[in-house]
């Protein structure tokens, strides 16, 4: 099957969220998302996994709360 050209693939959403949440975290954390190879790779790592974390966690409450209002609207 041959794909379309006019049709593009779905973004995943989730993905771009996750990404902007670990950007924030770096942020926050005083450095900068664009050169973190200048970090050690130890630090980099401690980093990058405690980013990874608290992506998951506001995820996590993204997701739990689009489950209430649905709830609440009536909608499963």
């Amino acid at each position: 099957m041959a794909s379309d050209p006019d049709i593009r693939p779905m973004e995943d959403q989730t993905a771009h969220l996750e990404q902007a949440f670990i950007e924030e975290f770096i942020r926050t954390s005083g450095h900068d998302p664009a050169h973190l190879e200048q970090l050690p790779p130890a630090e980099r790592q401690e980093l990058l996994k405690h980013a990874s974390t608290y992506a998951a966690s506001r995820l996590a409450e993204v997701e739990s709360r689009a489950h209430y209002v649905h709830e609440i609207h009536g909608e499963r």
